[in-house]
């Protein structure tokens, strides 16, 4: 993924609180639902439903160096979130919640287009 190349991981890795940032920033996501969800450098954030519909929120990551999202007007949670790793290539995010354990993968768009999903 671009902006990702010099980042040497395996699939399932841990992302250090340091290329979070990054990697949330690399890309659009697509869900296996068709959803998708952008990130902003500025802690913005746009997940999108497969029917259309958008919902506005904000990313950040907390004093624990965990990734964090906040929904207005009040839905606030943490995630484990690690690599999701093809051969060498980085090619999305494994977001799990850690109230919940609810895994959600996102597979970076541009690469997902591009294998013909």
């Amino acid at each position: 993924m671009q902006g990702l190349e010099d980042v040497e991981v395996v699939d399932g890795d841990p992302i250090a609180a340091s290329l979070i940032p990054r990697a949330a920033t690399a890309g659009e996501l697509l869900f296996e639902d068709g959803a998708t969800q952008t990130f902003e450098v500025g802690g913005d954030t746009s997940y999108v439903e497969a029917d259309g519909r958008p919902t506005e929120g904000e990313w950040y990551v907390d004093g624990d160096g965990r990734f964090c999202s906040f929904w207005p007007p009040t839905y606030r949670a943490c995630y484990d979130l690690r690599w999701i790793v093809e051969g060498d290539e980085i090619v999305g995010l494994s977001f799990t919640e850690l109230s919940r354990g609810t895994r959600f993968d996102g597979r970076y768009k541009a690469l997902a287009n591009r294998a013909g999903s």
